[in-house]
């Protein structure tokens, strides 16, 4: 499967961001759900990579790239959508 590069606003500032138009769409989905756009959510999932006080190299957005950090919000999501935990 190929990647597709967008640009999104994170932030206040404009980046590429490249993912399988499966993760795209299940984004633009989960950001419906939540009424909010694209952009503010992934501006949510860019802030919530590293959380204060958290040491763990995982965490540390230099380490954690943004594609990967918005793959594991839409797959948590997506998960909890199938058991019927999300809000």
């Amino acid at each position: 499967m190929s990647l597709t590069k967008r640009s999104v606003v994170v932030g206040g500032h404009r980046t590429s961001v490249s993912l399988e138009p499966a993760f795209w769409e299940a984004l633009a989905r989960m950001a419906a759900r939540r009424g909010v756009s694209v952009n503010m959510l992934v501006t949510e999932i860019d802030r919530d990579r590293a959380t204060p006080g958290d040491q763990s190299e995982a965490a540390d957005p230099k380490t954690t790239g943004l594609s990967s950090a918005i793959r594991v919000a839409v797959l948590e999501w997506a998960m909890a959508e199938r058991s019927g935990l999300s809000s």
